[in-house]
């Protein structure tokens, strides 16, 4: 190729990333008060089926672990005195990632080059719920009950970077 078309189409790269998991594991909460003692606050006991664990929209707008909170908020019972509840029984909702880069060299010299560079993580801007945190019977008295209030993931972020190498 010659110096120009060089330039213009030779020195391009792509990268990427792509991460996809399954859900976490994680209890219901007993939200207040410890059943076996001052130190290990117990987990609440499922006495009926919950219906679909996910990330749903409750009827306000706001992102839920279950599918109908309403129904699944009356599927647990408090753990008595001396119970420790039930741990890890549920799975909350899968993640997937992508990251992506993409940049182009241009040769100066024999030694001398410059990098452009533009990276983007979270490219699909996904959210990773966490629903240990959202998960407390304690919620279900403020009409709270399986929403997500946190996210382990961050939003989309991109970066460009200029590299000059000699």
């Amino acid at each position: 190729m010659n110096k120009f078309v060089d330039a213009v189409f030779g020195g391009w790269g792509l990268s990427g990333i792509f991460h996809w998991t399954s859900g976490l594991p994680f209890s219901i909460g007993y939200g207040a008060g410890w059943s076996t003692n001052w130190q290990l606050q117990g987990q609440a006991i499922q006495t009926a089926p919950t219906g679909k664990i996910g990330a749903f929209r409750d009827s306000a707008g706001n992102p839920n672990i279950f599918q109908d909170p309403t129904k699944a908020s009356g599927a647990f019972r408090f753990a008595l005195p001396g119970e420790s509840g039930q741990r890890n029984n549920f799975r909350g909702p899968g993640y997937l990632e992508l990251d992506n880069g993409l940049y182009k060299t241009w040769k100066l010299t024999e030694g001398q080059s410059v990098k452009f560079s533009w990276e983007a993580f979270n490219v699909t801007n996904t959210p990773r719920f966490d629903a240990a945190y959202s998960a407390s019977l304690f919620a279900v008295q403020f009409g709270q009950f399986g929403r997500y209030a946190d996210t382990l993931s961050k939003p989309r972020v991109m970066q460009f970077a200029l590299r000059y190498d000699f």
